[in-house]
């Protein structure tokens, strides 16, 4: 009977998010912001469908980060493929990611996950570079790139079944510790996920995906008109900030180039 009792004290101590951060954090974890694209000025009309941007210009980049946890590692979005674009012509992506792991004297096959935030192409491109790792996608995003079945998609390996892949209907705990937790934020797509890091030094660091795309949008709850849900992109926005307050986290905004100084500037990785 002590032994069934042990066992559902632990059971219920370990269930979800919210108690996954009273679990023993052995590993080392380190956050290394990785360069996946600068798109230059855009038109931000319609990030806002009440109509909050028009007429405003602001620059975007692709941002995605790499986590290592002990000896295993987690790239989080892969940014826009190598011969991605601008208007111009001029291209999007300077520096690979595999590039950027080379510099880091990071083996690509050392990657055990790529989370992957929600299915837009400028959060997938580069994710085929890394076929060994176990894909992270949120349920709803996975389901639909299945139906879809596309050959061209930059998660096909992954459709495909030739890799291993983890479709995440909630939050998910990577590690296991509570270090480094996938928080479910659908709105923007039925499957989108943010990101909390928890490290030893710099303390919680919640990136949110495209739970907003600049500054202005997310302190205003704007909503854009091309998301798929606005009620569920309004009540995402509110668990996110209400974590960040409760955590006393720091906020990253992928898109946002002012938020690229919130951590050490590459190859340096926050502690």
């Amino acid at each position: 009977m002590k032994s069934l009792t042990l066992a559902l004290v632990l059971a219920f101590a370990t269930a979800g998010f919210g108690h996954t951060q009273a679990l023993a954090q052995t590993a080392e974890v380190k956050l290394t912001r990785l360069d996946c694209g600068d798109m230059g000025e855009r038109d931000v009309a319609w990030f806002s469908d009440a109509h909050s941007f028009d007429g405003v210009k602001k620059p975007f980049v692709a941002s995605c980060y790499l986590i290592q946890h002990g000896q295993d590692y987690l790239l989080w979005d892969a940014g826009f493929g190598p011969g991605a674009k601008r208007d111009d012509g001029s291209p999007i992506v300077k520096t690979t990611i595999l590039q950027q792991l080379t510099t880091l004297g990071v083996d690509p096959k050392a990657v055990k996950f790529v989370g992957i935030s929600h299915i837009h192409g400028d959060h997938t491109g580069q994710a085929g570079d890394l076929p060994a790792a176990t894909l992270l996608l949120g349920k709803g995003d996975w389901d639909k790139i299945k139906a879809a079945n596309k050959s061209d998609d930059p998660l096909v390996h992954w459709v495909s079944g030739a890799g291993k892949s983890e479709p995440v209907p909630g939050d998910k705990d990577v590690f296991g510790d509570g270090s480094v937790v996938m928080l479910n934020m659908p709105g923007h797509t039925d499957g989108h996920h943010s990101l909390l890091v928890k490290l030893k030094a710099t303390g919680y660091v919640l990136i949110t995906g495209d739970l907003a795309h600049f500054h202005e949008a997310y302190d205003g709850n704007e909503v854009p008109g091309f998301n798929t849900d606005r009620a569920d992109s309004l009540a995402s926005l509110d668990r996110f900030k209400k974590i960040a307050q409760n955590l006393k986290a720091t906020v990253i905004i992928q898109h946002d180039p002012r938020d690229i100084a919130k951590l050490p500037a590459f190859p340096k990785a926050a502690e």
